[in-house]
């Protein structure tokens, strides 16, 4: 980013064009750091860093444990069991004993199973020609009068003609035969006679089920750590899983679930849907920190109603039909045809791992450098472009460095100063020519031969020199004897 503020600043200063930034590009950029003294955008971009550290300590490494290298890919198996029998007696069928086996669909042991909570029951069909009893239903008032309600509208009919031979009934249970009968006003069909004709009751036939037991073992492996568990404690006692159920606090790992509990802990009443059936989901999460000890890594149940919230709703409730068949002493099929509303669990397996790793921890530090970058330059194209003061700013923080002039600069400077020592050096002659008469003898005395004046020291020697007084001559001169220093 700081290349686009240079060139900015360098078009504004200079008026280039698109010429003056292709060659900008060929310059090295280098940061020159300078001390603004302006408390609003100091204590803006403190206010960032602040927030960025925070952000960084917090979120990444403390919430979601950026140092960690991070494993999704779980590998699961679930087995289930349920346990639990009830009577039931209806008009129809009289007396019937439900165990595992009868109300289990399907009795194998999947993530996904139902159970039987209330049925319909139509005993003894045979294939035969007949009518649905159910299409027309005829409700008598205190008139007598004759009300229909049509629950087949395909099955309806006034003549023959409305009666294709070898149609289906939509949403029926047969095949047309071409007849119309007159007397229901409904078509005469091929199928398994009598047709479903009972309503659903009102109150759950198999209402005990709500004690049933649920049996949910669950293996969840994590192949990049080489980590696996269960959900089942480990324990020599055998009789634990037959004496034990599931509760958060205290049997964290007993997998034995009551049936009335896990539909209250989605919130609803049991006897309230198993009137009609409804969707069940249990979510069980591993979310483990393998730098803590294996005992960390526990499973997290939740339980949640998958069908709609409202049991009286028509989208509600769940339901199917199956058969059972049979064979009389003549050898003739017949069968019981059921149809069945229960409450259908689904087991759903999340689970995640972490583990400490050097490359994800780098990462998450260079991000947040990177988020510590974003501020001061944010801050800076506030202080260079937004404010009132900002060409202020420009000309402080811009520099433009040319070795090749600067160099030539220097040169032309150290040309003029020799050139004024010259000139200094020229008047002072012209200045001594000037001079009294007595100074030019004096001058001339001082250029006498070596010997007469003595011999000649160089500099910085380290000698003393003394001043001796000759009494030859009228005129006293001064003569300087230099003597070694021992």
């Amino acid at each position: 980013m700081s290349w686009i503020s240079s060139f900015i600043q360098i078009c504004t200063k200079n008026d280039w064009g698109w010429g003056g930034f292709f060659f900008s590009l060929l310059n090295y950029k280098t940061e020159k750091y300078v001390i603004a003294e302006n408390r609003r955008i100091g204590i803006l971009f403190r206010l960032y860093q602040l927030a960025v550290l925070g952000y960084i300590i917090g979120w990444v490494f403390v919430v979601k444990k950026g140092y960690q290298e991070r494993e999704e890919a779980i590998q699961t198996s679930v087995i289930t069991k349920l346990k639990g029998v009830t009577l039931t007696n209806s008009s129809e069928t009289g007396l019937h004993l439900w165990s595992a086996e009868d109300y289990v669909i399907p009795p194998n042991g999947e993530q996904v199973f139902f159970i039987v909570t209330n049925y319909i029951e139509t005993p003894n069909q045979r294939l035969g020609y007949c009518y649905s009893p159910h299409n027309c239903i005829f409700i008598f008032s205190s008139g007598y009068s004759v009300s229909q309600s049509f629950k087949v509208p395909d099955g309806q009919c006034q003549s023959d003609y409305d009666c294709a031979e070898g149609e289906a009934v939509i949403a029926g249970h047969g095949i047309k035969t071409g007849v119309c009968l007159n007397s229901t006003g409904t078509c005469e069909i091929n199928a398994w006679c009598p047709v479903e004709y009972s309503s659903r009751p009102t109150e759950p036939l198999l209402s005990e089920a709500e004690n049933f037991t649920i049996y949910i073992k669950n293996f969840v492996r994590f192949p990049k750590f080489e980590f696996s568990k269960s959900n089942v404690l480990e324990t020599s006692d055998d009789t634990y899983l037959k004496r034990c159920s599931y509760d958060r606090e205290t049997h964290l790992y007993c997998p034995i679930f009551r049936v009335g509990d896990v539909v209250h802990w989605t919130g609803h009443d049991f006897q309230d849907m198993a009137v009609k059936g409804g969707s069940v989901g249990v979510l069980i999460e591993w979310n483990c920190d393998l730098d803590k000890d294996a005992s960390e890594c526990n499973p997290q149940y939740s339980f949640t109603r998958l069908d709609m919230n409202q049991n009286n709703s028509a989208t509600s409730g769940y339901n199917f039909r199956y058969t059972r068949y049979y064979k009389d002493q003549n050898g003739e099929t017949y069968r019981t045809l059921y149809k069945v509303y229960g409450i259908r669990f689904d087991i759903m397996i999340n689970g995640q791992a972490g583990k400490f790793n050097i490359v994800p921890t780098i990462i998450a530090i260079g991000s947040g450098i990177a988020l510590w970058g974003i501020g001061a330059f944010v801050c800076d194209m506030i202080l260079l472009y937004m404010m009132n003061t900002s060409s202020y700013y420009r000309e402080k923080k811009f520099e433009i460095i040319n070795f090749k002039k600067d160099r030539t600069k220097s040169k032309d400077g150290k040309a003029g100063h020799k050139e004024r020592r010259s000139r200094k050096a020229a008047a002072g002659k012209d200045a001594a020519n000037s001079k009294k008469p007595e100074e030019n003898e004096a001058t001339v005395e001082s250029q006498q031969p070596v010997d007469s004046r003595g011999p000649t020291i160089p500099r910085n020697t380290g000698q003393r020199y003394s001043a001796i007084i000759s009494n030859q001559g009228a005129e006293p001169r001064h003569h300087i004897t230099f003597s070694s220093h021992n």
